[in-house]
């Protein structure tokens, strides 16, 4: 009993200390601002569940998609591989196909040009390249197609 009547007097001193230390002013301003605090005016909207946001962006064409599809493995590939500059020139390039479509394509077209350059030892890990590659390519020219950027092509 002694122990908790000593322990208030403490905690009691303590606050008093602490006051005087923060000085009149700043404790006149921190007793208003805990006085003007929102308080909720309807606790049940509180309680009651709320309705999930929608995390998706708009809907994207099936065709745009299969092209960042596409770029995405690609570009992991590139990664995975050691060819950053290579990664990083498609990720930029579909990061610009989100904001104006036309300009991303041209600029997977540039990077795609610039892949060409590419050389791995490895036989297999070439024909996966080249596999990614021709996927990536027909993506975009499909998209490119479909926008009406490039002429149809005519067997």
């Amino acid at each position: 009993m002694l122990d908790a009547v000593v322990a208030i007097v403490v905690v009691t001193l303590v606050g008093a200390g602490v006051l005087v230390i923060l000085g009149p002013r700043n404790v006149v301003r921190a007793v208003r601002s805990v006085r003007s605090a929102a308080r909720p005016r309807n606790l049940g909207s509180m309680l009651q569940p709320h309705r999930p946001r929608d995390v998706a962006g708009p809907a994207i064409n099936p065709k745009t998609q299969r092209v960042v599809n596409a770029a995405g493995r690609l570009s992991n590939w590139l990664r995975t591989h050691g060819h950053d500059d290579a990664s990083r020139d498609l990720r930029a390039a579909v990061a610009r196909l989100a904001g104006n479509e036309a300009a991303g394509l041209y600029a997977l077209q540039m990077a795609l040009r610039r892949i060409r350059v590419v050389n791995v030892t490895d036989t297999a890990a070439q024909e996966r390249l080249r596999a990614l590659v021709a996927e990536l390519r027909s993506a975009v020219q499909d998209r490119f197609e479909q926008l009406e950027l490039l002429p149809f092509k005519r067997p």
